[in-house]
């Protein structure tokens, strides 16, 4: 399931689902992108051809890259002194290979940077010259809400197996998945209360078949009394 996750509301603005033959890069070239979106991805999408399409484009990228890279460096541009001390390397490189360099002929930007929390170095490559050497690292630390969505579908959704194994089965499970967690987190959006969103699915199981008012539920789940909904104008049946 090829995503583009908006990073404004955490949830998908577009799928493209595939195969698992399908590698994430092929799978890539088909989510539409508007001219200057900033788009941030893991290595498997460091696809030379695929970042020439999106800089011919106007779009911007933040791409983690692979260990084999080869480059030179141009010119390396200065790290601030007194913040920011986990930055390593801040340069502009350009590709070497002439395979590589005919995919991508233009020039990057290259930002490395310590990651005390899995202790490794992170390494980016971006097409975005301006922005500070921070700003490229931080957009890359978001790229995690992706991991946290697809998370939340498999455990708070029990999407890990399959009922039918049949192409039409297993998507709709998927798109009956996607939809679910869009309702979701539109009222954990729209609740008063701050539900973590495990806890909400847990209560709404278990409040499937109470008659409450949702919208008042959702604000004060522990509120006695609550009023009734509307009564229903059917006629006497007997």
């Amino acid at each position: 399931m090829h995503t583009l996750l908006d990073y404004d509301g955490h949830l998908p603005a577009y799928v493209n689902i595939t195969d698992g033959k399908t590698a994430d890069n092929k799978g890539a070239y088909d989510v539409p992108l508007l001219k200057g979106s900033v788009i941030v991805a893991d290595r498997f999408y460091n696809d030379f051809d695929l970042l020439n399409v999106w800089n011919s484009n106007g779009v911007y990228f933040v791409v983690r890259h692979k260990e084999n890279i080869k480059f030179k460096t141009i010119k390396e541009l200065e790290l601030p002194e007194k913040k920011h001390q986990h930055h390593l390397k801040d340069e502009i490189i350009e590709l070497k290979g002439a395979k590589t360099k005919e995919k991508y002929p233009k020039r990057l930007r290259r930002v490395a940077l310590w990651g005390e929390k899995n202790q490794q170095t992170i390494e980016v490559i971006t097409n975005q010259r301006f922005w500070t050497a921070n700003t490229i690292t931080e957009l890359y630390k978001a790229r995690w809400e992706v991991e946290i969505f697809f998370r939340d579908i498999k455990q708070q959704l029990h999407i890990k197996s399959f009922i039918g194994t049949s192409q039409k089965v297993v998507m709709m499970q998927i798109w009956n998945a996607l939809i679910s967690i869009l309702i979701l987190k539109a009222l954990k959006t729209q609740a008063k209360h701050p539900w973590c969103l495990s806890n909400l699915v847990a209560f709404i199981g278990l409040n499937l078949f109470v008659k409450v008012d949702l919208y008042q539920w959702l604000d004060n789940h522990f509120a006695k009394g609550q009023p009734s909904p509307n009564k229903c104008i059917q006629g006497v049946l007997f």
